[in-house]
């Protein structure tokens, strides 16, 4: 082990880790120490996951539990599949934080080491090249063409931009058919791509710009298939509905919070909610746009007694004003004077009316609101007074009516307890009636129990194969990838091979060998149904024997409470399943090593009877004999 923590000590020191001199050992590693190096590690090999890390521990223990499951939750993402927590870090044990910070230096980036084993040839070095020039590109810090000194001039070069501005993304109208359409909304829309819609090719305004907008909506177009493909195998199957009502919920959960969303945002503010000036305002302002009406003058609105008075005295005020004026101008001989004054006078006598009013409305406010509150407290108390009213009825009446018994107390006491008596017999004979319905319900209530816990179980089942089917189906697209490219180099092989061999020896043994693989497949397929009936036969026998022992053991329990003898034959019958379980596992246990003993036979016997040795010489004498064969060929060809 001092081996071990040298080199991961080193390792640790490499990366920039501040372990002292002192410490030899992972032993002495302190929790800070463990999380700086851990953190220091993940920001080497994975750095966004690492950048939001800290590399200490923060005084705060809420704070130290929050940063331990992020380094657990970073380090399980890098692919760690041992047991980590934040107890991993804040309580420390010495094999878990080796066996992590082996992990952690392992999974270190070795590009030296890497770029040593490759071959040097023109395309590793061209690929070398262009990734420096883009890192050194990148390095580069960037700044606007009008802050750019002359020295920026000569690293950042305008032609990049010159380049990226003659490619410009525009959304494009692709013919597709959707489905859900009736007849006359998919001919409708057959129409307009065949004669209005324009070729993708000459929507775009700028012909420079179809390549990279062809290329950004089957992007987009990916995309959105992957992350549906990733939501649909994560949560979609889980949800246990159909693609279509899985969207169907998804958008009303949508709905649902932009509506929510403007709700909230359409709330009054606390200003306006206590009567704000410019709150009024803004809200009639805001109804009157909505609403489309005019201002709030012209609105026919219910007023009071006050003010209707109100406008009524100021309606005649400017009501008279208008003769004034009119007599004033007919008679000219009046002074401008007489008419201020008097103008003034009136404007006087006005505001007095105005403040008399104010100070009369401000006093029939204030008395308002004291009648109000005295009105709130006497229908209060008058609420209270009925209640006790009503408390006083009843207890009344029940001494009414047990004043009205007391002369025949005697009677009334019989009858009083025969009442009682029948009372109970009637929930004796309710008790009796309840157990009697009681009992078929729980039995069926514990038999809809057991078919809900299989469908469950069936369920869960069908959903882990369905998991299984995707990624067999992934492996198997995989495979098909890689045998399609296999193929692809295999036929340009054969094409640059020479034609002029005689090959009807080779296809005849081929056609012989295809024959034999399709026999071959036919007898396995006869042996995989078989087993399935086999193993069918063998689930169908032990789901009958579980289902046995289940009901024997309840029904021999039941009356094992009551009887010695039952319970020793209970006993007997519990040792007797499991001496049984103990014989079918060993039968198991006997056949699956009697299937590996035949299979190892079948190895040796298909090593004896390969001959490889055989088989090699005869594969060389077959090569001189084509090699002769080509000589002769070359020679007549020579020769005419």
């Amino acid at each position: 082990m001092e081996e071990v923590d040298n080199i991961l000590i080193h390792a640790l020191r490499q990366v920039g880790t501040e372990v002292g001199e002192d410490i030899d050992s992972v032993k002495q590693f302190s929790s800070e120490l463990i999380v700086e190096a851990v953190v220091r590690c993940v920001r080497v090999i994975e750095p966004s996951l690492g950048s939001v890390l800290p590399t200490s521990l923060p005084p705060g223990m809420s704070a130290r539990f929050r940063v331990g499951m992020s380094l657990a939750q970073a380090c399980q993402d890098i692919g760690y599949k041992g047991e980590i927590g934040y107890q991993t870090f804040l309580y420390s044990n010495e094999p878990e934080i080796r066996s992590l910070l082996m992990f952690l230096v392992e999974k270190l980036p070795r590009e030296h080491a890497e770029a040593s084993d490759q071959p040097t040839g023109k395309s590793v070095v061209l690929q070398r090249a262009i990734a420096a020039a883009i890192k050194a590109q990148l390095a580069v810090t960037w700044l606007p063409s009008n802050c750019r000194l002359p020295l920026h001039g000569e690293t950042q070069v305008n032609s990049l931009e010159l380049h990226f501005d003659c490619f410009h993304v525009q959304p494009l109208s692709l013919p597709q058919c959707t489905q859900g359409l009736g007849k006359k909304q998919l001919k409708e829309m057959k129409d307009y791509q065949r004669d209005i819609l324009p070729p993708v090719t000459a929507q775009p305004s700028h012909h420079a710009s179809v390549v990279a907008s062809i290329l950004e909506q089957h992007t987009a177009e990916l995309s959105a298939a992957q992350e549906w493909d990733i939501e649909w195998n994560s949560q979609g199957l889980l949800s246990r509905l159909t693609p279509q009502e899985y969207r169907c919920r998804k958008q009303t959960r949508l709905h649902k919070r932009i509506v929510e969303q403007l709700r909230s945002a359409v709330l009054p503010s606390p200003e306006s909610a206590f009567g704000g000036p410019s709150s009024t305002s803004d809200l009639s302002e805001l109804l009157q746009a909505f609403r489309c009406t005019a201002p709030s003058d012209h609105i026919l609105t219910k007023g009071t007694h006050f003010t209707h008075t109100q406008k009524f005295t100021f309606t005649q005020v400017r009501s008279t004003m208008p003769k004034y004026d009119s007599a004033e101008r007919n008679c000219p001989c009046r002074k401008k004077s007489d008419i201020q004054l008097r103008q003034q006078e009136e404007l006087t006598s006005v505001q007095q009316q105005f403040q008399q009013l104010c100070t009369g409305t401000m006093s029939s406010r204030s008395t308002i609101a004291q009648c109000t509150c005295v009105l709130v407290q006497v229908l209060d108390e008058l609420k209270q007074r009925e209640l006790g009213n009503c408390e006083k009825e009843e207890r009344m009446q029940v001494k009414k009516k047990t004043i009205n018994l007391l002369p025949d107390a005697d009677n009334n006491l019989l009858k009083l307890q025969a009442l009682v008596e029948s009372s109970a017999k009637r929930v004796v004979n309710l008790a009796s009636q309840w157990e009697k319905h009681r009992a078929p319900l729980i039995d069926e209530h514990r038999r809809l129990k057991e078919i809900c816990s299989n469908q469950e179980l069936e369920s869960s089942r069908k959903l882990s194969e369905i998991k299984s089917l995707h990624d067999k189906i992934r492996v198997s697209t995989e495979e098909a990838k890689k045998k399609e490219d296999v193929y692809k180099q295999l036929v340009t092989e054969l094409e640059n091979l020479p034609q002029d061999a005689s090959r009807s020896a080779y296809t005849q043994r081929i056609l012989e060998i295809v024959s034999n693989i399709k026999k071959q497949k036919e007898e396995i397929t006869k042996i995989l149904s078989d087993t399935k009936e086999l193993q069918k036969e063998i689930n169908s026998l032990t789901g009958k024997l579980d289902r046995t022992f289940a009901v024997t053991d309840e029904l021999v329990f039941k009356d094992a409470k009551r009887d010695e003898s039952v319970r020793k034959s209970y006993k007997y019958l519990a040792a007797l399943h499991e001496n049984c379980n103990q014989l079918i596992q060993t039968i198991e246990d006997t056949g699956t090593i009697l299937r590996e003993i035949r299979d190892l036979e079948e190895q040796i016997e298909t090593e004896n009877g390969n001959k490889t040795v055989a088989n090699l010489e005869r594969i060389l004498d077959d090569y001189r004999a084509i090699r002769q064969e080509n000589s002769a060929l070359a020679a007549k060809v020579r020769e005419g």
